[in-house]
């Protein structure tokens, strides 16, 4: 049985990106789902001042370890002002000082989604390009637009070709795994 570690990039607690993380790693069939919450590991603002004082934070370790105990990593990207959420920028930052190579080279599955009509694409492709560099494998990626349009929480994507294109992103993760 595979193990699926999957979050939404977001501390907001009707975070929707959380919910499309789960329904992703939900679509993996025989898998055991680690859904995540960034507001487990809220950890001091990164500074080279504050590690050399203080060191890295546990917090930072724990969600390194859930990582490394994964088998595949899915993260929903949710956007402020086009780039990372801070809460996720901050994570990313501290668990880089944990070890070098971050994603564990894990495959991964890479989505975003907003209530706009560009679903948080921006985010999405800055964290395609910069996740993507040094991995083993193809990430796929996927932009849900217009979530409470095309979203519905007992079925999922309800847009058939945005459908067919997240199966498209599900199939090309699995075969990573």
């Amino acid at each position: 049985m595979k193990k699926v570690l999957a979050f939404g990039a977001s501390s907001s607690k009707k975070s929707i990106n959380k919910i499309l993380a789960s329904f992703a790693a939900n679509q993996i069939e025989n898998s055991n789902i680690n859904l995540l919450d960034l507001n487990d590991f809220e950890m001091p603002i990164y500074s080279e001042d504050y590690e050399n004082d203080n060191g890295i934070p546990k917090a930072a370790f724990q969600f390194k370890k859930e990582l490394n105990s994964s088998d595949g990593i899915i993260i929903s990207f949710a956007e402020h002002n086009g780039a990372y959420t801070a809460a996720f920028k901050n994570i990313f930052d501290w668990i880089s000082r944990v070890e070098k190579i971050v994603w564990c080279n894990k495959p991964m599955m890479l989505l975003s989604t907003s209530d706009g009509d560009r679903g948080a694409s921006s985010v999405l492709k800055i964290a395609h390009e910069r996740i993507s560099r040094g991995s083993p494998f193809d990430i796929p990626v996927f932009s849900l637009p217009n979530f409470n349009r095309n979203f519905n929480l007992d079925t999922g994507i309800i847009n058939h070709d945005l459908k067919k294109e997240f199966n498209t992103c599900v199939y090309l993760f699995k075969k990573n795994l």
